[in-house]
């Protein structure tokens, strides 16, 4: 087994299942959680930004990782500081993710 199969695994259980539970449970989740996902957010735009910056260097198409910087960290963030006067709209948000993350790995897990 090769490190791809292991993200797609990670999204599909730990990055899919969290973004459908908050996605979900919108308002009613923990309070811990909103700290934790703005800390998620932060880390996913840095690591991410990295990743672009690497990718750059070697010519390669940084795609998936713009989708990371611009979408799902600063939408993880947005929910973070929020907190529960979130709008709906960006929890729904954060669901179809959540079912775009299983779709999009399984696809390519099974593949």
């Amino acid at each position: 087994m090769d490190a791809s199969f292991f993200v797609h695994l990670f999204h599909i259980l730990i990055v899919g299942g969290l973004f459908l539970y908050v996605g979900i449970k919108k308002t009613e989740i923990p309070t811990f959680m909103y700290s934790f996902l703005l800390i998620l957010g932060i880390i996913i735009i840095l690591y991410h930004g990295f990743k672009v910056y690497k990718k750059l260097k070697e010519g390669l198409n940084p795609w998936v990782n713009y989708i990371h910087i611009f979408i799902v960290g600063p939408l993880l963030v947005y929910i973070g500081l929020n907190r529960e006067k979130t709008q709906r709209l960006y929890f729904e948000i954060l669901l179809m993710l959540g079912f775009a993350s299983i779709g999009y790995h399984g696809y390519y897990l099974v593949n």
